[in-house]
Order: C-alpha cells, then structure tokens, then sequence
C-alpha cells in the first residue's frame, strides 16, 4: 500500500511537471505569434530593354577613342535673304512691231522674227523655217508639215517647241534661252525690265487638254491641241498684254495663266 501511495505521488509529479512545461512552451508561442509582423512592401518592377548587338565584338576588337580636343564645330551661318527688287505695279512694252504668220504653222518661226525684230535684228522668215530641224517630238524638231492643218498633236502636223527656237536663234547671233516651268514672276520681272517673251499657250489664248506623247525614240512629251506661240509685251495688277500675229490683247492674268500652263509655262526670253 505505501509503494503504491509512492507510485500514485510520482507519476502525480510527472504530469504536473509536464502541464507546465507545456503551458510554458504554449505561451511563448502565443507571445511570439502575437507579434505583429511588417507589411510587406511591394516593389514594381521596371522592364529594362535587353541589349541586342547586331555585330558582337570580338575581343580582339577595340573602339577608337577621339579625344575631345580634336574634334572641331562649324557654326551654322545665320541665314540672309536677298532683297528681291520690286517689280512695278504694271509695265507695257510699247515699240515693238507684228505681223501675220507666212505658214499655216508657222507661228514659232513668226513670233521669233518679230521678238528679234525688237532687238535690232532680223532673218528670212521662210529660211528660219525650213532651217529648223525635224523631229516627231517637239523638244526637238519641227513635227509634221508646216502647211498641214492646225489643231492635231503628233505625230502629225504640229509645230515645234522653245528648245529649238532658242538654238536656232542663237545660230543667227541672236542671244536667246528656252526654259520651262518659268514663273509669272519671272516674266514679269523680264518684262519690267523691257523684254518681251515668246511663250507656248493654246490657241489665241483658250483652255486646253494636255496629254503625254512618246516618240519614236522612246521620249515622252506633253502635247496639246490648237499648240500656239504668241509674244508676252506687258502686265497690270491683273492682266497680262500680248501680241499675236501683229494684234494686241490684255486678257485676265488667270486665264494667261490656264492657258500657258498646258504646255508646262515654257518661254524663250534673251538669257
């Protein structure tokens, strides 16, 4: 009976010890999961582009270093505008003398005559004709018969444009320049300046469908029907004075303007 009551005493003092050992472990696990923890903080992340050469180098390969001091700067020049003269509000070529064409298309070798005439100068009407080359593209040469009827477009009976005129007027000493795409101020500063200008236009000054031609040769031009040539004497604020065959007219600067631009604004002036 006591060995039992010593049995009973112990195992009583084993399990105590045990429950507070237990409690003591089990608070401090509650004090340390009571802690309160930091937040976590969130940080975004940045893309950062990868970094590709095209040609890796190799290790032998170095890049030149150019020191500072060589390198050199030329500074950009300010810019300047060239005072443009001012053409006057209107001017009127007055001595200058026409007439009639001899050929039924004759009219570039005509206006040439009376264009040089003004200069001083003077040539065979027929001999600058049959002078000029022939050719079934305008640019260069008389296309068709100078007899055939007017108002076709190549390759048959036509006329012929600056470029040719031009060349042959100088071949007779007389100082002259074909151009297109001349600009309304550019005649206007050469007639200021009192010289007249054989321009291409259609008909006496009318409206017209331009439409490219290629030639024998593989070259495309711009034709029209009715192709003309008359000779620009003066201007106004708004119109435009010409002669044609000996005949004087002002017309609206626009309708000049829609009738020159048919065949690309193109001139024979002295220079």
């Amino acid at each position: 009976m006591h060995r039992s009551n010593g049995l009973i005493s112990l195992v009583l003092l084993l399990t105590l010890f045990g429950t507070v050992a237990c409690e003591t472990v089990g608070n401090a696990s509650a004090q340390v999961s009571s802690t309160p923890r930091p937040a976590a903080r969130v940080v975004a992340a940045t893309h950062l582009p990868s970094l590709a050469l095209t040609q890796p180098l190799s290790s032998a390969q170095t890049l030149p270093i150019i020191p500072s001091s060589t390198a050199t700067f030329t500074p950009v020049p300010a810019f300047t505008q060239t005072p443009q003269p001012t053409l006057p509000l209107e001017y009127l070529i007055t001595n200058i003398r026409g007439h009639h064409q001899f050929f039924a298309l004759g009219c570039e070798a005509s206006a040439a005559k009376d264009w040089a005439n003004y200069f001083g100068r003077d040539f065979n009407e027929f001999e600058f004709q049959y002078r000029l080359p022939l050719s079934d593209n305008p640019d260069y040469g008389f296309v068709g018969d100078v007899n055939g009827p007017w108002g076709q477009t190549p390759p048959y009976a036509y006329g012929v444009y600056a470029g040719p005129i031009a060349d042959l007027l100088n071949s007779y000493g007389i100082t002259a320049k074909a151009y297109k795409n001349y600009t309304l101020e550019q005649l206007k500063a050469k007639l200021a300046q009192g010289i007249p200008a054989i321009v291409w236009v259609i008909g006496n000054m009318v409206g017209g469908l331009p439409a490219h031609y290629i030639d024998k040769s593989g070259r495309t031009v711009i034709v029209a029907a009715y192709e003309h040539v008359v000779v620009v004497t003066g201007y106004s604020q708004d119109r435009i004075r010409y002669m044609n065959q000996g005949l004087f007219y002002e017309i609206p600067t626009d309708i000049f303007l829609n009738s020159w631009g048919v065949l690309g604004d193109m001139v024979v002036v002295d220079s």
